[in-house]
């Protein structure tokens, strides 16, 4: 189901041509290119809502955006490059969204269930973009790796301060970790799970209210509890 194209970018770019590298926005980029990059993304994901992944074509997405297609390489590498961008905003509203009201739950395991099921309905609101996201987090190349790392680290620290009933921490960097050896290995078997059940919601196995009930299953085996190593 997921595999992936190689992709044929552009020679290598000068320094002063940013292109975003981690996921996150980059302050330093004048407006006029906050705008440029803001189209491009906008027009991926349009594109990716009508038909997909297959549908977000570069040169399409240039064209919807009114950028050149060697502008559009100026700020991301590849199609899979722009989804992952657009994943990292989606989950800096979900970041402000749990700051201003944390998952609700007398237990971790209830509050853990509220956060999977908050993730997952931002997630698939919006379902062949849903369905293109899986693709690009399960077929990145070596340049989108360390989106990917983030996004999973992102997903760790939110999922510790579910467990532990805590609003995230929307000061931590992008390379902060959370959380107690034992919170992590959680976290990290929760978030497999969850990325699997979608997976199975993308081939229409089940139906996306499905997918929370799947990671609450996981979570109950594991008896989670906090803290512990």
């Amino acid at each position: 189901m997921f595999q992936c194209r190689p992709v044929t970018a552009p020679a290598r770019l000068a320094p002063t041509e940013l292109r975003v590298r981690d996921g996150a926005p980059i302050a330093r980029l004048a407006a006029s290119q906050r705008k440029r990059r803001r189209r491009i993304v906008d027009a991926a994901v349009r594109l990716a809502e009508k038909g997909g992944l297959e549908a977000v074509r570069l040169r399409d997405v240039a064209e919807a955006s009114d950028v050149a297609l060697g502008t559009l390489y100026k700020y991301f590498h590849g199609k899979e490059d722009i989804l992952l961008f657009a994943l990292t905003e989606e989950v800096e509203k979900l970041e402000a969204a749990l700051a201003t009201r944390p998952p609700k739950g007398r237990s971790p395991l209830e509050r853990l269930t509220e956060f999977f099921k908050q993730a997952t309905r931002g997630l698939t609101r919006k379902p062949h973009f849903a369905r293109a996201v899986l693709r690009s987090l399960a077929c990145g190349d070596a340049e989108t790796a360390e989106k990917v790392a983030r996004f999973h680290l992102r997903m760790t620290r939110l999922i510790v301060a579910a467990l532990r009933g805590e609003p995230p921490d929307l000061g931590a960097g992008p390379a902060a970790f959370a959380g107690t050896d034992r919170e992590r290995r959680v976290a990290f078997i929760l978030q497999n799970v969850w990325f699997s059940t979608l997976v199975g919601w993308a081939s229409g196995l089940h139906p996306a209210r499905a997918v929370a009930e799947h990671v609450r299953t996981a979570a109950a085996l594991m008896n989670t509890r906090v803290g512990e190593d």
